[in-house]
């Protein structure tokens, strides 16, 4: 069994990523990817009082008040400042706010994520790598480059074709930042102070699509 090697401390900011086993596809489809950033959501909170299998079977009144009692009551155990769901492997710009929290995250999302998924195409067995991968971001040049990396997966994977195309493509956190949307679990404020207008933001992950290709300071957080 493989060790982690990278402490995951309180307080830090960390990229997290991880790929389905044997690289296959399994964030395709709508509902699926929807599911994803609906637990997500929920698993960002420390101790829900459901498994979110539980929750989802309520309805969606019921859904609303659990929610937010949560906001109200309950403490988040990460920042999220970025994300981007690929056909098959995910990306998260996330800080860790308290102890263990990061590793509650992710088992929460993957495990959570892989019984819906085996129940609903009944196969059986890990859906996800065994250890989640996990790299600090050490510098605030590090963290703007990772956003961007992150932000323009689509595009260097051939996902979508154009850039105009990521201000709406929902898998991604970037049409938040550009204020298409408004999802409950991001926090921008952050990245956005690097920018002292949206457009500059704009322009910079525009700039040099391939860059994450060729960047040495993001070349250890690529997939082996």
């Amino acid at each position: 069994m493989s060790k982690r090697t990278t402490i995951l401390a309180t307080g830090e900011i960390y990229h997290l990523f991880n790929r389905a086993v044997a690289r296959q596809p399994i964030l395709t489809r709508t509902k699926d990817l929807q599911r994803f950033l609906d637990i997500v959501n929920f698993y960002r909170f420390k101790d829900p009082p459901f498994r979110y299998s539980h929750y989802y079977r309520f309805q969606p009144e019921q859904k609303v008040r659990i929610l937010t009692t949560l906001y109200k009551t309950s403490v988040p155990i990460v920042e999220i400042y970025a994300f981007s769901l690929m056909p098959n492997h995910f990306h998260f710009l996330v800080k860790q706010r308290v102890d263990q929290g990061i590793k509650l995250f992710a088992s929460h999302i993957q495990n959570s994520f892989a019984k819906y998924y085996n129940t609903k195409y009944k196969r059986s067995g890990s859906l996800f790598q065994e250890m989640f991968k996990a790299e600090r971001i050490e510098t605030d040049e590090q963290f703007i480059h990772v956003a961007r990396y992150i932000h323009i997966n689509q595009l260097t994977g051939f996902i979508i074709k154009e850039f105009k195309e990521l201000e709406t493509y929902p898998w991604t956190s970037y049409p938040d930042y550009m204020g298409k949307r408004q999802l409950p679990f991001l926090n921008k404020e952050l990245l956005l102070d690097y920018f002292p207008k949206l457009q500059k933001l704009r322009e910079f992950t525009l700039d040099q699509v391939g860059y994450q290709r060729t960047l040495e300071g993001i070349k250890h957080l690529t997939f082996d």
